[in-house]
């Protein structure tokens, strides 16, 4: 099958925490909540001439001729899922968005390459009801959708020289617009959040990723028979820290003063403070190998002067 170059923008949306959301409701009900969200993605890229290109679990990879058809469907996106009412009881359904404009190989109806990864790669550090792109994209942008971005942060992505900087889209009016934690001021942006992790008397601090398992290369090097080779990973996203459970047996997160959270194949904003163990829980096994960690934001930062 031939493949051709194309130049077109690449967007991915996909529904919050929907493992929860199964959970919680039910199959059935779960399905149907998805389904809708989907539909309305579906609708939006088609009102601005674009398409879908596939579904991805409970998410959509659209393309668009034009970086600003992307931009003006992901605020329709955006608008429309808002306006849907929560299930009675639940809280409401939200989507993180994330989009950029390159150059794609494209073969039959679907699309691949670079332009696709870093899409993929916003949208994965896009939070729900967020729209991030890459600066790269807004230059392509009309003069009232530039008007609405602002730059967060420039990021390290996998299998790029250089970091890539990262813009957000407001598709809120000013007034009800969420403002972005350590983006407040100048100063806060100066300021890195920070993760200390303590294990076996060794301390490690913020690198932009961690990796963890039994294999001797890694950054964390866990000796538990439960733990598995490749066992997870801790990657910074903006002024975040994501823990990536890639495991066999799972990773269990205690935060303190609260339950325990096992991560299986799912991953887990760290805050505050508490311990990971990986592969067993010390709730049933003593000496489990126990992880320490510390998150500082950037305010948190500021504050103490650090």
């Amino acid at each position: 099958m031939t493949r051709q170059k194309d130049t077109m923008a690449v967007l991915f949306a996909d529904v919050s925490d929907s493992t929860r959301l199964y959970e919680n409701m039910g199959d059935t009900a779960a399905f149907t909540q998805v389904r809708e969200c989907l539909q309305i993605l579906d609708e939006a890229a088609q009102h601005f001439q674009g398409r879908v290109v596939k579904t991805i679990g409970d998410g959509a990879m659209c393309v668009f001729a034009k970086a600003e058809d992307a931009a003006r469907a992901a605020i329709e996106m955006q608008d429309r899922i808002d306006l849907r009412p929560p299930s009675p009881g639940r809280s409401k359904l939200t989507i993180p968005i994330g989009f950029h404009y390159g150059s794609v190989l494209r073969e039959a109806d679907d699309v691949f390459g670079d332009t696709v990864n870093v899409a993929a790669r916003m949208a994965g550090l896009a939070v729900p009801g967020q729209i991030l792109m890459t600066a790269s994209t807004i230059e392509m942008l009309p003069a009232d959708l530039r008007q609405k971005t602002r730059r967060l942060d420039a990021l390290a992505v996998k299998g790029k020289a250089q970091a890539i900087d990262i813009q957000e889209l407001q598709w809120q009016d000013s007034d009800t617009a969420t403002l972005v934690p350590g983006r407040t001021s100048g100063f806060a942006h100066m300021t890195e959040p920070r993760l200390r992790l303590i294990c076996q008397g060794r301390e490690i601090e913020y690198r932009m990723t961690i990796t963890i398992g039994r294999e001797p290369n890694h950054d964390l090097v866990i000796i538990d028979k439960m733990a598995s080779r490749n066992h997870a990973r801790i990657e910074k996203r903006l002024d975040k820290f994501a823990l990536i459970d890639q495991s066999a047996n799972g990773t269990y997160i205690t935060i303190s003063g609260r339950d325990e959270i096992v991560l299986r194949r799912e991953e887990f904003i760290l805050y505050g403070s508490g311990t990971i163990a990986f592969g067993e829980s010390p709730r049933r096994q003593r000496d489990v190998t126990l992880v320490q960690f510390q998150y500082e934001s950037p305010e948190e930062r500021l504050a103490s002067g650090k």
